[in-house]
């Protein structure tokens, strides 16, 4: 692999960030992934813009993310509602999410918010449309260095 090759890869999706899984209890659900993985969540918090409460669990280098919806009208509530539970999303680690939106919609992925938003786990995130992804919702994670 040529040096500008793996430029090109470094400043695209790095890795795999977590996968994000609805669920409707997060307390029933934390039980559960505690006696999965073997240890307890290592952090919760609630993103009051998004309507949802979140827990995160590490599994080896990766890391499981569990989504509540917090009030009805939360994409998580909506989502459980069509769907039920399970993976809701995967999250890819960038290391320019502006520059990586660009990209995306350069290439023809809609992008469901163009302006990135504070997420849970002091990142800075983004997500595509499952309609131009394989019906996957994909969101994009960068770290939130302004905080």
């Amino acid at each position: 692999m040529n040096d500008y090759f793996c430029i090109l890869i470094r400043k695209q999706m790095r890795k795999i960030e977590h996968i994000g899984i609805a669920v409707h209890d997060i307390e029933n659900s934390n039980e559960l992934f505690s006696k999965l993985f073997g240890q307890p969540a290592y952090k919760m918090e609630v993103v009051e813009s998004e309507g949802v409460k979140t827990s995160f669990f590490m599994c080896g280098p990766n890391k499981i993310e569990l989504l509540e919806a917090t009030n009805e009208n939360s994409p998580i509530a909506k989502f459980l509602e069509k769907k039920g539970e399970g993976i809701h999303h995967i999250a890819f680690d960038v290391e320019d999410i502006y520059s990586e939106i660009e990209r995306l919609k350069g290439e023809g992925f809609t992008v469901l918010n163009e302006t990135p938003k504070k997420g849970a786990d002091n990142k800075l995130v983004a997500f595509l449309h499952p309609k131009s992804t394989n019906g996957v919702l994909i969101e994009l994670c960068q770290e939130n260095t302004d905080l």
